[in-house]
């Protein structure tokens, strides 16, 4: 565990930063993936009361779980709803009644809480070279890294404003570059008149349970294919994102803690939970703060705007998809190129594991999608196969201890 901070020690610099690093990262997830779970909530015909049920569940959940983590670990323990498991659901919920599939939804979720209970995760885990493993995060966040500079095809000068104010900070006032850029792409938006929030009126959120049914198709056809797209697409990468940045939580009480959390709001609604990946990485760099030890004040941040947009359903939910979608990944992108740049210095130290790395980045970067199963996944099988062919042999546990000192020697700079 890292060193924990007296409350006398924090400064505004210290509070800022990782605050306002929490909230972008909420920002991108609503307004980048929740699509995916109106989407699901139109294939299974859901009402608006079953569709608000979900959005309370998921978002308090989320919240409530990082939150938790954080506080404990102190360390960015970043949550978030499984966006491959929401885009599957978009097709399983057309053709399986949902009190079945909030069974499934259980059943996966029991799945977590054994896995973390066993410790299987955590050994895996720390088998991974620290070079595959810093590969294949890079190769993970490129799309991102790109889509900060896609934008400038459908939306130059907003994309432009934020590029160019992004460089002129980063070398005036490097601490406050993304909070600048957040501020000001929200200034411009204002001033454009381009977020609409006119129609909107704050209501609370108001869970509806529903009664589990439980049957072979649903376990088979969701529960199944949900537990296996949210541990290889998000647990794995998710995991891996803070082994990179030099955290050093077991994963077990992190599976324990998010299944245990989807187990409980299952019945109303929430398909499942876990440690975020690409948003974790906006809270875990630098950028969130030159401290490491500093860091899980944005896990705090971000669990506490996830209960308020619960607390309030889709309200507040809506007003983060009011976003242009260019302004979005234009932030998002700036915000992790901290994290895409130093995954890449990581990737290519070590010339045993470099073109191993190397093939990582390029495999999770392709985002191959075969057997239901998404990029992160098959970017760390071809990996890890590349790593066994070209060194003779596949990762031992000495990685543990890499990890340990890679760890180490982030927190002491």
């Amino acid at each position: 565990m890292s060193s924990i901070p007296t409350r006398s020690s924090f400064s505004w610099n210290d509070l800022s930063h990782p605050i306002v690093a929490g909230l972008i990262s909420v920002i991108v997830n609503y307004g980048g993936t929740f699509i995916l779970v109106f989407q699901a909530a139109k294939a299974a015909n859901l009402s608006p009361e079953l569709t608000a049920s979900w959005v309370w569940s998921i978002s308090i959940g989320v919240g409530v779980t990082g939150l938790i983590l954080s506080w404990m670990s102190r360390e960015p323990i970043i949550t978030a709803w499984s966006t491959p498991a929401a885009a599957f659901l978009v097709t399983a919920l057309a053709t399986t009644p949902y009190a079945e599939a909030v069974g499934a939804y259980m059943i996966s979720a029991a799945a977590f809480v054994l896995l973390g209970l066993s410790g299987w995760f955590e050994r895996v885990i720390r088998l991974i070279p620290p070079g595959v493993a810093a590969g294949l995060l890079a190769g993970i966040l490129l799309q991102f890294g790109i889509g900060a500079f896609g934008g400038m095809s459908v939306d130059p000068l907003l994309t432009g404003l934020l590029i160019v104010a992004y460089l002129l900070f980063k070398r005036c006032a490097a601490r406050y570059a993304v909070v600048a850029i957040l501020l000001l792409g929200l200034a411009f938006l204002l001033l454009q008149d381009r977020v609409d929030l006119s129609d909107l009126s704050l209501k609370l959120a108001a869970p509806v349970f529903t009664m589990p049914m439980f049957s072979l198709n649903a376990l088979l056809s969701v529960a199944l294919p949900l537990f296996l797209i949210t541990l290889t697409g998000q647990y794995m990468p998710g995991m891996l994102v803070l082994r990179n940045d030099g955290y050093r939580t077991s994963a077990n009480p992190i599976v324990t803690m998010t299944g245990l959390g989807s187990l409980l709001m299952a019945p109303f609604g929430s398909h499942a939970f876990n440690i975020a990946a690409i948003t974790a990485a906006i809270c875990t760099g630098r950028e969130a703060h030159e401290d490491p030890s500093r860091r899980w004040i944005a896990g705090i941040a971000a669990g506490v705007c996830y209960i308020l947009v619960g607390v309030f359903g889709l309200t507040l939910a809506a007003v983060f998809m009011a976003f242009p979608a260019s302004f979005i990944t234009t932030l998002a992108g700036l915000a992790l190129l901290g994290t895409i740049g130093s995954s890449l210095a990581s990737a290519m130290a070590d010339a045993q594991t470099r073109e191993a790395a190397l093939i990582t980045f390029l495999a999770a970067a392709a985002n191959i999608n075969l057997l239901g199963i998404g990029g992160a996944f098959w970017g760390l099988v071809i990996g890890l196969l590349a790593y066994a062919i070209l060194n003779g042999r596949m990762p031992q546990k000495i990685y543990s201890s890499a990890f340990t000192a890679t760890s180490v020697n982030k927190r002491s700079k």
